[in-house]
């Protein structure tokens, strides 16, 4: 029988994407307020690998993806999606979201997305919440699923999440 184990902490990402960089600058400085400051932030990076959110946020989104200092146990993961919701509702106008903020963690193998959308490659966390690991390491670098979301897939977000990686690495090494 196997033995139930506290697991590594991990490394708390969030990839948010908005019109524009003022939306971005608030989010970054509440989310530091709740989880930490933010010890890797990404270049601005166009969001256009899918129409999908045209209609809700226009055309023209930026991105940009944030990894946070302080490690954090797997487990929170939906309780992370679910406060990160309720920020996106509470910048909304008129409805219509000005952000958009996707959560998920970096570990050594892997980099997991948060998401409220069900598929048969996710797993249920709970509170309406889904889990998919969205890119594995493997061969010394991160390498995409079948699954995985086209920009997440490509070889620079590849690259940017294990640039992430390593700054998790060194922080469990202090941690040690």
């Amino acid at each position: 029988m196997g033995e139930a184990k506290t697991p590594e902490p991990v490394k708390l990402i969030v990839s948010a994407f908005a019109p524009s960089r003022a939306p971005l600058a608030e989010a970054k400085e509440v989310l530091n307020a709740e989880w930490g400051p933010v010890d890797f932030e990404s270049e601005s990076v166009a969001f256009d690998h899918t129409a999908y959110y045209q209609a809700e946020f226009g055309a023209g989104l930026v991105r940009l993806i944030w990894a946070f200092e302080r490690l954090i146990d797997p487990g929170v993961l939906a309780a992370v999606k679910t406060r990160t919701n309720e920020l996106e509702k509470r910048w909304a106008v008129d409805g219509r979201r000005r952000i958009n903020l996707d959560p998920g963690y970096v570990s050594l193998a892997k980099l997991v997305l948060a998401t409220t959308k069900n598929y048969g490659h996710r797993i249920y966390l709970g509170n309406g919440i889904y889990a998919e690991v969205t890119l594995h390491y493997r061969n010394g670098a991160f390498q995409p699923w079948p699954w995985t979301y086209p920009d997440y897939a490509t070889p620079s977000y590849c690259a940017l999440f294990a640039a992430i990686r390593q700054r998790y690495l060194s922080r469990l090494r202090i941690k040690s």
